[in-house]
């Protein structure tokens, strides 16, 4: 399953994914992880909960490459339940027309492996357009 928290800047789409993986990890008998830009949010989050930070891994510059840096991520850990990828628009080239793909592609990952997607954008769910029809939008 992947679920959407969509929005403009400063719409509190990060804060509301903090507060989902930090009460997701308490619940969870599997691996939480957190996909994140950068460090900012690292103490924000329980200790539990994985975090990847990719201004590590700046070779990965498309959304071909995303992927397969989440199978990799997959690959190294068979008890993840749920990952979360935050503002994915600022991840790796990342842009609006590369939305339906992506989200399509971790739907088929979603339901291969059974883990749970949750992944913020920063834009308004009308200017996404029938590319998240299909998803559940949290907020």
């Amino acid at each position: 399953m992947v679920k959407l928290l969509v929005g403009h800047k400063g719409s509190g789409k990060t804060k509301n994914m903090i507060q989902l993986a930090n009460d997701r990890v308490e619940k969870s008998d599997g691996s939480v992880i957190f996909i994140n830009k950068n460090h900012r949010l690292m103490y924000d989050l329980k200790y539990k909960i994985r975090v990847v930070c990719m201004e590590e891994y700046e070779h990965i510059t498309n959304s071909d490459e995303y992927i397969g840096f989440i199978y990799g991520i997959i690959s190294s850990d068979h008890d993840i339940e749920v990952i979360f990828i935050d503002s994915i628009l600022k991840h790796a080239d990342v842009n609006i027309s590369d939305v339906p793909v992506f989200l399509s592609r971790l739907k088929d990952i979603s339901e291969k492996y059974g883990i749970e997607f949750v992944v913020s954008l920063s834009a308004e769910a009308d200017e996404l357009g029938e590319s998240v029809k299909d998803f559940e939008i949290l907020n």
